[in-house]
């Protein structure tokens, strides 16, 4: 590896390394969040269906479906027109 391949290297790990401290430091932690159903839009919902529609992060394929879910910070669920409890199967 010669002096300049040495260089970008160095410089992206730092760019890296920065990244992720600020992503790591944006987030609340995991005591302050709580699940919320019906305000992920689609696409962008956190984990599996509550109804077994899917079992993965960004498969919802509607906006705001009951059974889809993101985690929210504690106490906003509501205020955001979700519920915090899965709707009934």
């Amino acid at each position: 590896m010669n002096k300049r391949q040495a260089l970008i290297a160095a410089a992206l790990a730092t760019v890296c390394a920065a990244a992720s401290t600020a992503s790591a430091a944006a987030m609340p932690a995991a005591g302050d969040k709580e699940k919320c159903f019906g305000i992920a839009k689609a696409g962008q919902n956190d984990c599996a269906a509550a109804n077994g529609a899917h079992s993965c992060a960004g498969q919802s394929k509607v906006d705001n479906g009951a059974a889809e879910w993101k985690y929210v910070a504690k106490g906003t669920c509501e205020k955001m027109g979700g519920k915090t409890a899965a709707p009934a199967k």
